[in-house]
């Protein structure tokens, strides 16, 4: 299986926007549930938004009605469109694959390598 692979990270003042993208090509057109998690400096990895095979999503609390996932069949990508940063949303961010959303983030995870988010002004 191609590697999950993100790209669109980098720094932004808050308020602003970003879009990241992550190659999917083994994953997209599967059954697989995908993600997308973040990782802050000493903190554990969260989940951030999810969405499943059958185009149901789950987000949470501290990015819903900011963050959007959304699956692109035409160039095999998981994107994730951020909007309203904050300079809390300053993180590593990584995208996720596994055969069903509740083992989302588990052992059985095929994680990408990650992109960075810095939010400052």
């Amino acid at each position: 299986q191609e590697p999950l692979a993100e790209s669109g990270g980098g720094s932004v003042q808050p308020g602003g926007s970003l879009r990241l993208s992550c190659a999917a090509s083994s994953y997209i057109r599967t059954t697989y549930c995908m993600g997308w998690f973040r990782q802050r400096p000493g903190k554990e990895r969260e989940g951030l938004a999810f969405l499943a095979s059958d185009g149901s999503t789950q987000y949470a609390a501290s990015v819903r009605g900011r963050f959007a996932i959304s699956k692109d069949y035409a160039t095999n990508t998981l994107t994730l469109q951020m909007n309203e940063l904050a300079s809390y949303d300053s993180a590593m961010y990584y995208c996720a694959a596994a055969r069903e959303c509740v083992t989302l983030g588990a052992a059985s995870t095929a994680w990408g390598q990650g992109t960075q988010v810095t939010v400052s002004a």
